[in-house]
């Protein structure tokens, strides 16, 4: 069984989408980036400029077409000039998280043979110094801030500047001519997956992969030339960037938040259209939603509850394509005003999307916002997939599924339910891992996703990681992400992760959501010295197992959690238990929390 996602979009590159931006839209604020309190804006003209000034400056210090260029990064504008840089050189980049420890930015870097790194901040150019002796082609690091950290040999000025000095019409000319010779099957930029195991694999992607991605979307989501996207989410990961670029093609003006915490704010000020997110951003809001709405008192709560009722209903009628009339919509007009409404100005009052993708989007907290005047479009995909296979649109909505197929993308289910897609949207391999590429990609160009799904009129649904199936002692196969998304929708959740391979029965792991369950400890009277002591105490281990089991109805016995154990911190990257795009690690939880699991498992003597 197989879906096409309609006819394959015209062969071009990265190079080409962007000189075609700048000369049709010509806006004075491509990007906007916060300074001195405000968000100032950089031109397309000026784009264009900084772009080949820094390409020429990094030829004049030794780089050279085809070399590659490591870039570790926050999300700002010189993340993006140092792109159009490198792509307009005709050379590749390797982006580097930002949240990576010193010691695992010296793979991707040795691995790709990168000889310039670029670093935003003193920070990362002190992470960068502390490893630098393990570089092992690394030539020149250069930095966005100035003056230049320690350890920096070029700030980004200088680079700019020695560009400057080369540059002439018959140079920019000469330029780009140059940008514009790259064949779309040349590489474009070379990214390490993070992987929940073993050492991270480059996976290359070219002109045509990300292209062909971009050209999809844009058939996909109606975009306007002057519109606003808040960019968030790290460039490092492919979402996003992909994402950037499709934004850029269609004149849509990329503004840069301050930091990840910083969101809310910045949503308020730019007032966006557009912002991609990750299922954890909602995950969040909708837990803040939830506790202003229990927490301002009996009154408020009631008219929450009214509200959300009447949204849900309203919801109903719309994903079944009829539109609500009569009492419905004058009680939902009323919701609206009295609810609703806040929460649209919390994201700046004209959003028209949010673009998910990433991991899973639990299908109540997508209805809820959807309800509320907000909609998700839920998409998939992977780094190796440039990376969008399907996605929601307007026209082909569908709450609980990633949408349908992309331009030129196919899909099919194997006979054990992995996902499999071919198309131009598929990466050319991973870097000097031959091995690695015919495993994932066969004769006949199928590769195969490690996720498990289900095609639906066309829609896909995904139903699990491949890996990550639990399969018990007794036999038992267990998706566990669509059990961890159910008890994160308890507000006294904050991150669930279940275990349970070769073992007899499952149990999981709860990190509480602090907020919630210390406010509840205050008003039973308990009284406690720290986080550790209070999970220790029986009202507090009854409490959690009690919200923990009100989200587990409906589920098989052989399904169900049959203990719970209480985290005290987040699981984080630092600790190796996420990945930088926050995939839980389930086999480094499993080794890392291993005396708190045998624990459990040797309190329960029956399954």
């Amino acid at each position: 069984m197989h879906a096409a996602g309609g006819p394959r979009t015209s062969q071009t590159t990265l190079t080409a989408i962007f000189f075609e931006a700048i000369e049709t839209f010509a806006l004075p604020n491509a990007y906007q980036y916060k300074t001195n309190g405000a968000f100032t804006p950089i031109s397309h003209a000026q784009v264009l400029e900084r772009s080949r000034r820094v390409s020429l400056g990094l030829g004049a210090i030794g780089v050279q077409r085809g070399d590659r260029i490591g870039i570790m990064s926050e999300n700002r504008p010189e993340w993006a000039l140092a792109d159009w840089a490198c792509l307009g050189g005709g050379m590749t980049d390797v982006p580097i998280y930002p949240t990576l420890p010193g010691d695992q930015i010296v793979h991707p870097l040795n691995d790709s043979g990168a000889v310039a790194l670029f670093v935003s901040t003193e920070v990362q150019a002190s992470k960068a110094a502390s490893v630098r002796a393990q570089f092992k082609t690394v030539r020149a690091i250069i930095s966005f801030v100035e003056p230049k950290p320690p350890g920096v040999d070029y700030s980004f000025a200088e680079l700019e500047a020695k560009g400057a000095a080369l540059d002439s019409a018959a140079k920019a000319a000469e330029w780009k001519a140059g940008a514009l010779a790259v064949n779309p099957g040349d590489l474009a930029t070379l990214i390490y997956t993070s992987g929940t195991t073993g050492l991270p694999k480059g996976v290359m992607l070219t002109h045509d992969n990300l292209s062909s991605n971009v050209l999809a979307a844009q058939q996909a989501v109606p975009l306007n030339a002057g519109e606003i996207a808040l960019s968030f989410l790290p460039l490092s990961h492919i979402f996003e960037r992909m994402g950037d670029y499709l934004f850029f093609s269609c004149g849509v003006s990329i503004a840069y938040a301050e930091s990840i915490d910083a969101v809310g704010l910045n949503l308020t000020e730019v007032k966006p259209h557009f912002a991609m997110a990750v299922p954890r951003i909602f995950e969040k809001l909708y837990a803040r939603v939830l506790e202003n709405a229990t927490s301002g008192g009996v009154i408020k709560a009631k008219i929450f509850a009214w509200a959300r009722n009447v949204a849900d209903r309203w919801a109903d009628e719309k994903l079944a394509g009829r539109e609500p009339g009569g009492l419905l919509a004058w009680q939902y007009g009323l919701a609206t005003k009295l609810v609703f409404a806040k929460l649209a100005q919390r994201t700046g009052g004209r959003l028209k999307y949010f673009i998910s993708g990433g991991a899973p989007l639990a299908p109540a907290i997508n209805k809820f916002f959807y309800a509320a005047g907000l909609t998700i479009l839920e998409g998939y995909g992977l780094t190796e997939t440039s990376p969008v296979i399907a996605v929601n649109t307007p026209d082909a909505f569908r709450i609980g599924s990633v949408g349908k197929c992309g331009a030129g993308v196919e899909v099919r289910i194997a006979a054990d339910g992995e996902i499999l897609t071919r198309g131009p949207h598929v990466m050319q391999g991973y870097f000097n891992r031959p091995d690695a590429t015919a495993q994932a990609i066969d004769a006949d160009g199928w590769f195969s996703t490690g996720d498990i799904g289900v095609l639906e009129d066309g829609f896909l649904r995904i139903t699990d990681r491949k890996k990550e199936i639990i399969v018990t002692a007794g036999g038992k196969n267990i998706p566990p992400q669509p059990i961890e998304n159910r008890i994160k929708l308890n507000t006294y959740v904050s991150q669930a992760v279940m275990i349970g391979d070769r073992r007899k029965f499952p149990i999981v792991l709860v990190v509480p959501s602090w907020d919630e369950l210390e406010k509840w400890a205050t008003r039973t009277g308990i009284l406690w010295t720290d986080r550790a002591e209070l999970l220790r105490l029986p009202a507090i281990q009854a409490k959690m197992d009690s919200e923990v089991r009100s989200t587990l109805q409906g589920l098989a016995s052989f399904e169900s959690p049959k203990k719970i154990g209480l985290l005290e911190h987040d699981f984080s990257i630092e600790r190796g238990e996420l990945t930088p795009k926050l995939s839980v690690k389930r086999k480094v939880i499993d080794a890392s929390y291993r005396t708190l699991i045998d624990s459990l498992y040797e309190s329960e003597h029956e399954a």
